[in-house]
């Protein structure tokens, strides 16, 4: 037989459940009572297709990506260096492959160089871009043609006046006339 004093708090328990200010007593208990739970949507066949197909893109896709990525990263310095015509582009793009074989260590400095302006490069050539970008080629690109190459000079000794002592001028100019006077004998040979 159950004690009348549990018996009452029962009814006391149970008056108060039903009252509107113990709703959440009543959630709670309600929460507290095992429901039948689903862990997933798909079915366990279509569990297994979707893991394989998601282990496949992991295994071969993702690699390929994560590469590509790192290879157009450690290329922007190149072509940051080739627009801006920079004259050190060969050795910028030099730093980017051996950046991308010692794994990016030395992508930073390819970065910070490409952006930088060469300084001693003016002076000595009388201009801070590369050869190539004023629509000029290099003299090693044309064997042989002596024409060609005096015209270059005497166009290099143009954008130098003003900017080059007098006496240096004159200098590469009787160095031209030289060159001239050579190419014009081995011609009458």
């Amino acid at each position: 037989m159950v004690p009348s004093h549990t018996v009452e708090v029962l009814r006391r328990a149970i008056r108060r459940a039903a009252r509107p200010s113990s709703v959440p007593l009543a959630l709670a208990l309600l929460l507290g009572v095992p429901h039948l739970a689903e862990a997933s949507l798909l079915s366990p066949e279509a569990e297994d297709t979707l893991a394989g197909i998601i282990a496949l893109v992991v295994i071969f896709v993702v690699p390929v990506v994560l590469i590509a990525v790192f290879w157009l990263v450690h290329i922007l310095p190149e072509q940051i260096a080739h627009k801006r015509h920079h004259p050190q582009f060969e050795a910028i793009r030099t730093l980017c492959l051996l950046s991308l074989v010692f794994g990016g260590l030395l992508w930073p400095i390819a970065w910070v160089w490409a952006y930088s302006k060469p300084v001693m490069y003016k002076m000595a050539y009388g201009t801070d871009k590369h050869p190539d970008a004023e629509g000029h080629e290099t003299d090693e690109d044309v064997p042989g043609d002596d024409a060609i190459a005096v015209a270059r000079l005497r166009d290099r000794l143009a954008r130098l006046e003003g900017r080059v002592p007098a006496a240096e001028l004159s200098a590469l100019r009787s160095d031209i006339e030289v060159l001239e006077g050579k190419f014009a004998s081995e011609g009458n040979r």
